[in-house]
């Protein structure tokens, strides 16, 4: 019984932290896969009309800092649920030890 809610635990601590980790990643690797066919785009198109050159360049770093937003704001909300993960292992923890102690006291008064 103690083993297995120990393991269960640590499973559930590892399995959350996995996730937080995997969803910033995935979240950085989007955004520099996005910015770099921003910029690949954009170079193709100032070479094909130069005279354009300028408001091709505006809109393309206004769109690489919405991809930049997009990005951050998906790596917080994965640390979110990384550090919301370890706030429920460790509650989790106090209720088997509240459980634990009602075991030890009936067996005493048993």
């Amino acid at each position: 019984m103690l083993l297995s809610l120990i393991a269960e635990n640590a499973v559930n601590w590892g399995w959350g932290f996995f996730g937080a980790g995997l969803g910033a990643g995935l979240a950085a690797i989007g955004a520099g896969i996005g910015i770099g066919r921003i910029a690949a785009t954009a170079t193709e198109s100032m070479a094909r009309q130069p005279e354009a050159a300028g408001d091709i360049r505006g809109v393309t770093i206004l769109t690489a800092a919405f991809i930049e937003g997009a990005c951050l704001f998906a790596i917080v909300v994965a640390l979110l649920v990384g550090t919301n993960v370890e706030n429920s292992v460790k509650e989790q923890n106090k209720q088997f030890e509240d459980k634990r102690v009602e075991t030890d006291v009936k067996r005493e008064q048993g």
